[in-house]
């Protein structure tokens, strides 16, 4: 109730501020999953500085929200309500009880580039599939990876045919870059200079919404620990809203040979530094499969997925 009492004053700050002129030099960037430099979010900004230096880009991230009332709901609502050009990477769900200005684009480019598991309204349900349907409903253009995948994206955002655009997304462009991607290894080895030269594996399970409050990490650290030759490292990644409840320092015994870097900015850079992946259901797969390196698919509750995914 609290949340949707938000959603809606939200929107009453949009529809006052809707009342201004469109800026036609103003983007306005929901990067709520991702607000790293590569994330589709961040690679589409880094590409309207270079084409459109006059371009004016205000972001909301998942920092900003109630706990800023004033940004919130003065300031990103007069900057959504004024922008000529709405990207997301997300639900938005205050979107739900607004509408937009029919000149003011809304570009969803979402933040998975596969359909391995049900996302968006086909895992939504009740209240929450409501309003994301309706939030929807803004959406004008759709950016999907590929003709073969844009049926089930027309699915999970119930938009039509003529909204989507198989074009390819940010990041896997950014994945095929050699000359890009040899830049952010450089800068993660010069971060961690002990992990240069090692073999590398990186361990990155999918969101699990039963395991927000309280992660599951189903890994024998002691039988990796005695398995991994002296010059291998397991990095492992959880997804960000995991990642913030997971109890610390489960992994600490074993600092030369497993190392937690949920918190590392870029997924793109450890995908690219890594020899391997072990995974189950994440659609990082399909962008480490660009890089025709070995992956691990170590799906330890596959009944359960398959029962609820």
């Amino acid at each position: 109730m609290i949340k949707k009492t938000g959603y809606v004053l939200f929107a009453f700050f949009f529809y006052l501020f809707r009342l201004l002129p469109i800026n036609r030099q103003k983007v306005f960037l929901v990067a709520t999953h991702d607000d790293s430099e590569e994330g589709n979010i961040g690679i589409v900004a880094d590409a309207i500085k270079n084409q459109f230096p006059s371009m004016k880009m205000v972001y909301l991230t998942k920092k900003d929200g109630i706990r800023r009332p004033f940004s919130f709901f003065f300031g990103k609502a007069f900057h959504m309500a004024t922008a000529s050009v709405i990207f997301l990477d997300n639900e938005f769900m205050p979107m739900a009880y607004m509408k937009f200005n029919k000149n003011v684009k809304v570009v969803q480019l979402w933040h998975g580039t596969g359909t391995i598991k049900k996302f968006g309204l086909d895992s939504d349900t009740g209240e929450v599939k409501r309003l994301a349907k309706k939030a929807n409903e803004n959406i004008t253009h759709l950016i999907v990876s590929s003709e073969c995948t844009a049926k089930w994206y027309k699915s999970a955002f119930g938009v039509d045919d003529e909204k989507i655009f198989p074009i390819g997304l940010p990041r896997t462009d950014l994945m095929l870059d050699d000359s890009k991607r040899q830049k952010m290894q450089e800068r993660f080895f010069e971060q961690y200079p002990d992990l240069r030269g090692k073999k590398i594996t990186l361990y990155a399970p999918t969101f699990r919404d039963s395991q927000v409050e309280n992660p599951e990490i189903c890994l024998d650290f002691d039988s990796l620990n005695q398995c991994m030759e002296e010059n291998e490292v397991l990095l492992i990644r959880l997804h960000p809203h995991v990642a913030e409840h997971c109890p610390v320092g489960i992994w600490d015994m074993y600092p030369d040979k497993i190392r937690n870097v949920s918190d590392y900015p870029g997924v793109a850079t450890l995908l690219s530094v890594a020899d391997q992946l072990i995974t189950d259901y994440s659609s990082i797969i399909y962008e480490y499969c660009l890089l025709e390196r070995k992956m691990i698919f170590y799906a330890y509750d596959y009944e359960v997925f398959q029962k609820d995914g």
